[in-house]
């Protein structure tokens, strides 16, 4: 075997240890009755409940907005349009306590629309709705309007030319095209949101059964009862794994 293979695979298999461990560790560092037996927890089962249910609500917005605004920014080319595409997609690189702040500082009580918004938002559910939204959403528009851009103008060309117009040929043509794109940045959106836990203490607050998610679940009782934080932390680590598998699987369609 030659040196180089040898160094790219010691590389590899430090990768994967370095990566692995801490996942393995959730698992082996309690019994499984343990961390079934904390998921009895009301407290942790209100974290999931309010998690599932806003990290649901923020992905249908995400991909009823972002799907014709990818779209958008796929198919037409304006003054601007880079301006317009890195502020869509400054959150991916944006540390999550600073989208709390700046969320806050938009629509918190004394923010720019603070007077119409503060009091339906800052520390109640619907709070937690626009976090996940915000830190979520370019996840989807990034992949979404990647998926757009590889359709074949040829098969848009020949919709428009049998006369469909444009929003028919974006449904019947592009939509089924992209499908797979589509999928992948809606199942990164959903992990994002369920992970999400800077921006939602920094807005939302965490008050059980209000605006306490499942990170924030795991975060107060870390100290407290770890044997709960694991189990919380187990199930968000399965979902993550399913919603990675879908991703993989999504990609692996759009090459076939």
């Amino acid at each position: 075997m030659r040196p180089f293979a040898v160094v790219c695979g010691a590389a590899l298999a430090l990768a994967v240890a370095f990566l692995a461990l801490p996942v393995v560790a959730v698992f082996a560092d309690a019994a499984p009755r343990d961390l079934v037996s904390s998921l009895d927890d009301g407290a942790a089962l209100d974290a999931l409940r309010l998690s599932f249910e806003c990290s649901a609500i923020a992905l249908a917005i995400i991909v009823a907005v972002g799907t014709p605004a990818a779209w958008l920014l796929a198919t037409r080319r304006f003054p601007g349009r880079e301006v317009v595409v890195t502020i869509v997609e400054l959150p991916l690189v944006m540390p999550p306590a600073v989208a709390g702040i700046g969320l806050l500082a938009a629509l918190g009580p004394n923010g720019i629309l603070g007077g119409i918004t503060d009091r339906h938002l800052v520390l109640q559910t619907a709070g937690v709705v626009v976090a996940l939204t915000f830190v979520s959403a370019p996840f989807y528009l990034r992949l979404a309007q990647a998926g757009f851009t590889a359709v074949d103008p040829a098969l848009l060309e020949a919709s428009r030319t049998l006369g469909a117009g444009e929003a028919r040929t974006f449904a019947r043509v592009a939509i089924p095209s992209a499908r797979a794109a589509l999928g992948a940045g809606a199942a990164l959106a959903w992990g994002r949101a369920l992970g999400e836990f800077g921006a939602t203490l920094m807005f939302a607050g965490s008050f059980r059964g209000v605006t306490q998610t499942a990170p924030l679940a795991i975060y107060e009782r870390f100290s407290t009862d770890l044997t709960a934080a694991l189990a919380l932390s187990a199930v968000l680590i399965a979902i993550s794994a399913g919603l990675l598998l879908a991703v993989k699987l999504a990609t692996r369609d759009a090459v076939g």
